[in-house]
């Protein structure tokens, strides 16, 4: 069944100024429903987490509550769901834990692809102690990074691989199964960055082979937020650093200090938003899930490839994703202008796609565009055709 925008469209406040918003990779805008969980949580009592008074209990339930729902979202277990600042912070901390086990020899694998939070938290750790980096790279032509790219820099020495599930600068969905199978062969750990990937494929951690996993809320209509999913079994084995007093319990030995807990609140109920996507699935939420993934995917192909047909009647567009498999996400460029010229331009007409490299600063490099990157345009469950048609007129007056 095809979503229906219009009713999604309608409970979200900030789409009645009437832009039309291509910025979700960077962040998508706030259902009502989500606000008001946020709302809700801060104005019912809250106290540090127990289950003695009314505030520790609210506060507990929406940790219980938003461990469960992000389960389910990630395809793991709740005690397999850590919670974080952001997901570059919780890539750090993992970073760090992991990095007391590695030494003189020892080598890390990141890829140019990657979106910089799942590049420098790795060099810099493995730096720190004196292992050696080695780089996957992709292809610039096709946008591509496959398993023979990460195959080639592995070695019995690799302990773990970092590798992103969809490219935020370009879209490419690499084959993580494929991936997941060679660095296990060699024995290492395969670290996978999810936080553009899950707002658009649901994710299954097993199904990716990955061991650990990040997301962060704020890109699939939730707050600022990072998710960090593995196997509790794995968890159970790492020694993080953290206060004395505070528990040796996981997840919890990983969440340094007060939790955020409206945030956690509104988490919850972005997840339970997802679920309703699609209105008449039915079953659990995972099961609601699975019917409203396949919706929104079928959803946004199709606004996708309106873009796609647009951009190429035009002249002097260049357009950079060109995977095979890749998100909604589409980086390119107009001759005789700058990125950021054609971003100014198109915000005039109320129209939102920015430019730039998106932290993505290798990739952008690999592709030819330095620092300065391209125009990207992304789509969101709000995303509606006449987004598209406004994008592309804007588009077409640039470029006359």
């Amino acid at each position: 069944m095809a979503l229906d925008v219009d009713a999604i469209r309608a409970r979200i406040p900030a789409l009645k100024s009437g832009t039309a918003r291509f910025d979700a990779p960077g962040g998508t805008q706030t259902p009502q429903p989500v606000i008001d969980a946020v709302a809700e949580a801060l104005t019912n009592p809250l106290a540090n987490r127990g289950r003695t008074t009314e505030g520790e209990r609210n506060a507990d339930d929406i940790v219980t509550e938003a461990r469960s729902a992000l389960a389910d979202l990630l395809g793991t277990e709740p005690r397999g769901v850590v919670l974080g600042h952001s997901a570059t912070q919780l890539t750090y901390d993992l970073s760090r834990t992991l990095a007391k086990t590695w030494g003189p020899g020892d080598e890390v694998v990141v890829t140019r692809l990657d979106h910089d939070a799942n590049i420098r938290p790795w060099t810099q750790a493995a730096e720190a102690v004196g292992a050696s980096v080695r780089w996957a790279d992709f292809d610039p032509a096709t946008g591509e990074l496959g398993p023979e790219h990460v195959e080639a820099v592995l070695s019995p020495r690799t302990r773990l691989v970092a590798v992103t599930a969809a490219s935020n600068l370009i879209g490419t969905m690499p084959g993580l199964p494929a991936v997941a199978r060679s660095v296990h062969g060699v024995g290492a750990l395969l670290h996978v960055d999810a936080v553009h990937y899950a707002a658009h494929a649901l994710v299954d951690l097993a199904a990716l082979g990955a061991d650990t996993l990040v997301c962060s809320p704020y890109k699939f209509l939730g707050p600022h937020l990072g998710v960090l999913a593995a196997r509790p079994e794995f968890l159970e084995t790492l020694r993080p650093d953290k206060l004395l007093p505070s528990g040796d319990a996981v997840p919890e030995r990983f969440e340094l200090g007060t939790l955020p807990y409206e945030s956690l609140a509104g988490a919850r109920a972005a997840v339970d938003f997802l679920a309703g996507l699609e209105e008449d699935a039915r079953g659990t939420r995972r099961d609601r899930l699975v019917a409203s993934f396949a919706a929104l995917e079928a959803h946004e192909g199709v606004l996708r490839e309106r873009i796609e047909r647009g951009l190429a009647d035009l002249g002097g567009v260049t357009v950079y994703s060109r995977a095979a498999r890749r998100t909604p996400t589409l980086l390119f460029t107009v001759a005789g202008l700058r990125p950021a010229e054609v971003h100014r331009r198109l915000a005039e007409r109320a129209v939102d796609a920015p430019a730039g490299s998106f932290y993505a600063v290798e990739a952008a490099r690999r592709l030819g565009l330095g620092d300065e990157g391209g125009v990207r345009v992304g789509l969101a469950p709000y995303s509606s055709a006449d987004d598209v048609d406004r994008l592309l007129t804007a588009l077409t007056d640039l470029t006359r």
